[in-house]
Parts: structure tokens; sequence; C-alpha cells
């Protein structure tokens, strides 16, 4: 049996922008996969120097572990992402809802200092199956 994945935002909550859910609930899950930060360099060691860029990657990186699982954006439960620089939330917004085309894992967006200066975002994940 594959898990169930069911976005859910109660009665009550505070208004969201950016397509997201409140919760996200999983029932049955079988299998766990916990995506360590993903770094928006290319798997020939490039790095865009573009916010969006950078972004793409990220998403292609995660793409990439999902499918290591067997497991596709469908598996994702739980998004957090991390942004150096908060003038690039409204574009993380933009490539985020793009990439994940209707689906809702629950979502935290952090802006903080990253690992290499160079970096404009990495994104962690947990995926169920």
């Amino acid at each position: 049996m594959n898990a169930t994945i069911r976005p859910l935002t109660g009665d009550g909550s505070p208004p969201v922008e950016g397509a997201y859910p409140q919760a996200v609930e999983v029932t049955a899950p079988t299998r766990w996969l916990y995506l360590s930060g993903q770094i928006p360099v290319a798997p020939d060691g490039s790095l865009a120097t573009d916010f969006t860029g950078q972004c793409e990657q990220v998403w292609s990186n995660i793409e990439t572990q999902l499918a290591a699982a067997g497991m596709t954006l469908d598996n994702l439960v739980k998004v957090t992402t991390f942004l150096a620089d908060r003038a690039d939330a409204l574009e993380n917004r933009a490539v985020r809802i793009r990439r994940l085309a209707g689906r809702q894992p629950a979502l935290t967006v952090i802006v903080t200092g990253l690992f290499d200066a160079a970096w404009r975002v990495e994104i962690e994940a947990v995926a169920a199956a």
C-alpha cells in the first residue's frame, strides 16, 4: 500500500500566498525519504550566477534524489527553503509553483546565510511513499 498524501488547511487559518497548505496529512507510508539540503550546483560543478538558474538547479537536484529512491515530486510532504536574500522570495515562489505544478507539500521559507556565499538558495525536503 502506498502512502496517501493530503494537503490540509483548517477553517480559521491565516491566508497564504504561494499555493501551499497549512498542513499535510500522510496516511500509511511504507517509506520515508529525507533529502539533505540540495544546493544550486550542477552535476558538472557549475553554478548559475542568477537566482532563477540556481533555483531551477536545486529543483532538478531534488528530482534526481527523489528518482534515486523511486519517487517523484508527488511524494513530497515537506519542503524547507533557505534563501540568502529576501529579495529573491517572489522569484523563489514563482519557480516553486511552476516546478510543483499543483502539488502542495507543507512549506517553510527561511531567510538566512548559506554555507557558500555564492549560493542564493538551498532546499531540503521530506518525501513519503
